[in-house]
């Protein structure tokens, strides 16, 4: 649906709108991207440096108990010195170089609608306006990622704050509401470059009304209308089947337009997970490919990674353990060694892994490419080679060019196409 442009509130009229109609072709065009994850999220195990001082205990486990422990002045340090450092435009242009054309920036409520009493520090949106500029320069587009919601969505570290589910409680959809809002009028002269908003990540069905959840993804959808016609709105699958329960919601029929389903695919946090085979990896991923493209709305795998087992140091959580080797409290058995995979380099991976790895990716590319494509998780880490894009495609384990197959044909198979298995 296009919008005539005398129907748009003023801020549309503004000549920064190059062009009409979103920027990126999602019907036609593959969104290929990575998550520039742990940037203006803190997550521990992306970046476990930043929580070294509380490894053995001392109640710091996320982003609210980080500033909360180092106090307003001490966190704002450390965050302008990890914002500026860990993206910079040299990661921009290696990602456009490797043939990418997306990345979504994961940003937490409180840097757009901070709130009274909250221990977060403030200063992510200028570099945001600056990782624009960069990706302009590059040829990206970017989708920015509600990460966090006041309360938390998902009780995740990576929602800002592990523990309870009190999004949804008071005034916490209302101020996420804000924040969408913030967003979406701040970067309406930006869409030749911002061809996205999500609305919020991984909401938990298990733990929220989702009734109101849709509320709150019609009434976002809204909000980014009156900011802009030409931005995509982005809503996640709150773990629910893309099919069977979103399909018939917020599709055309509906009366919305440039909507966006995001799925997140992993096989990794459940002990049935961690226990399949390389083979059963693939084959999983495979399976995926044609319930994705029996959507009905633009859909994409938002979050996969190259990762078999759940071993990267801190995954589970500061100080957890993982299924993988029986080390996580409550998990069922041991299913092999974390060895090089806990931390380390993609260089120092296990030749077996490294195999097993590459033929994982690509059977991934192949089943997510069934309709709108894929974000990787993610771009860089400091300690987790599965998860770090960046190094795993200079290590060339992941195919130059993204469109290209070392392992052709893996999703039109049964038989196991790896070596060994």
């Amino acid at each position: 649906m296009i919008i005539a442009a005398a129907c748009l509130p003023a801020v549309q009229a503004k000549p920064l709108l190059r062009r009409q109609g979103i920027s990126f072709d999602y019907n036609y065009d593959k969104v290929r991207g990575v998550n520039l994850g742990g940037w203006f999220v803190l997550e521990p195990w992306i970046t476990p440096s930043l929580f070294a001082p509380w490894a053995n205990g001392g109640g710091v486990v996320d982003e609210y108990t980080f500033t909360q422990a180092l106090g307003p002045t001490a966190a704002q340090n450390q965050l302008e010195a990890h914002w500026n450092n860990w993206i910079t435009q040299d990661d921009f242009n290696e990602i456009a170089s490797m043939g990418l054309n997306h990345v979504r920036i994961p940003i937490g409520y409180w840097a757009i609608n901070p709130l009274p009493g909250d221990p977060y520090v403030q200063g992510q949106l200028p570099i945001l306006d600056n990782a624009i500029g960069w990706a302009r320069s590059a040829g990206l587009k970017v989708m920015i990622d509600l990460h966090g919601a006041p309360g938390s969505q998902n009780g995740f570290d990576n929602s800002g704050r592990y523990g309870p589910i009190d999004w949804q409680q008071g005034d916490t959809t209302s101020e996420t509401l804000t924040a969408i809002q913030n967003l979406a009028y701040r970067y309406a002269g930006d869409t030749d470059v911002v061809t996205a908003i999500e609305l919020l990540n991984e909401p938990a069905n298990w733990a929220i009304d989702m009734a109101a959840l849709k509320q709150f993804y019609y009434d976002g959808w809204g909000n980014v209308r009156n900011a802009n016609a030409y931005t995509a709105v982005t809503i996640h699958d709150a773990f629910e089947d893309v099919v069977s329960y979103w399909n018939g919601f917020m599709n055309t029929q509906a009366g919305v337009n440039d909507v966006i389903l995001d799925t997140h695919i992993y096989q990794i946090f459940t002990d049935d997970d961690v226990a399949m085979k390389p083979c059963d990896h693939v084959q999983a991923a495979c399976s995926q490919a044609s319930n994705l493209a029996s959507t009905d709305k633009w859909t994409i795998v938002g979050e996969w990674t190259g990762a078999q087992t759940d071993c990267a140091k801190w995954l589970n959580g500061l100080g957890k353990g993982a299924r993988y080797d029986g080390t996580l409290s409550g998990s069922t058995g041991y299913y092999g060694d974390c060895q090089t995979k806990y931390e380390g380099t993609v260089d120092g991976l296990l030749d077996v892994d490294k195999t097993n790895l590459e033929y994982f990716v690509e059977a991934q590319m192949d089943a997510y490419e069934a309709h709108s494509g894929w974000i990787f998780w993610a771009w860089k880490t400091e300690s987790a080679p599965e998860w770090h894009f960046q190094n795993l495609t200079r290590a060339g384990l992941i195919p130059q060019p993204l469109t290209s197959r070392k392992h052709p044909g893996q999703c039109q198979t049964s038989s196991c196409m790896i070596p060994g298995n």
